[in-house]
């Protein structure tokens, strides 16, 4: 690969009881594997940001994790993000709208939340899990129109989280310019090298970390 794995991860803790403790060994290893970005609540960003200053991006999540908040309370909530420091935003679409069909809307809440960035990663989470494959393929349409730069599988806290399949099935029908994130149950470095082989060019996991760290893997991305 022409990169190294940890690359490729957002280094994640999004548990309720995260402490700012846990947010701060998040910020030491991601800075110390290199990896793409620390993803972490909103409430942490402003604290991170001063804490890391410029040594990482720091990613926050908007609309987490049900996707159902208005989106004026969306567009707030990445405002806020943008202020406190965030570089990167992972949103929650609003699955009620895609059930309904209503794909306009989703559109245009996308657009909304991807204006308020401010110039900053807009990656969308569609939670494939809920999703039938013609969901999960309209959904990839509306992503790229929308001008959002990633389309994220999942999540994390729902029924399941990336499966091979929907990356392929993603890959296939995304717009040029659009990557992939897949995030929820990356548990190996066997799972992750087979993400990025079929096109996911994010992970969202803290797995990865732990299982360099705990095989005595060298720091500064030397997996």
């Amino acid at each position: 690969m022409d990169r190294n794995i940890v690359n490729y991860v957002d280094h994640t803790l999004l548990t309720q009881t995260a402490t700012w403790e846990e947010i701060k060994q998040i910020c030491d290893d991601g800075v110390a594997y290199r990896t793409a970005s620390v993803c972490i609540p909103p409430s942490f960003v402003k604290r991170a940001k001063e804490y890391l200053g410029d040594k990482l991006p720091i990613c926050t999540v908007i609309g987490f994790p049900n996707g159902y908040n208005t989106t004026a309370v969306k567009v707030f909530e990445t405002k806020d993000a943008v202020e406190n420091g965030a570089d990167e935003i992972d949103m929650v679409i609003n699955l009620g709208m895609v059930k309904e069909g209503n794909f306009a809307a989703v559109s245009e809440e996308i657009k909304a939340v991807k204006e308020a960035c401010d110039g900053r990663i807009l990656k969308v989470i569609i939670e494939t899990c809920l999703l039938t494959e013609e969901e999960k393929i309209r959904m990839c349409r509306v992503v790229t129109e929308a001008g959002a730069d990633f389309i994220k599988t999942s999540t994390g806290f729902s029924t399941a989280g990336a499966t091979f399949h929907d990356i392929e099935l993603l890959a296939g029908h995304i717009g040029e310019g659009v990557q992939m994130k897949a995030a929820g149950g990356i548990s190996s470095i066997e799972d992750a090298k087979k993400f990025i082989s079929l096109g996911a060019t994010r992970l969202g996991t803290s797995r990865i970390v732990k299982i360099l760290k705990a095989n005595g893997a060298p720091v500064q991305g030397g997996y």
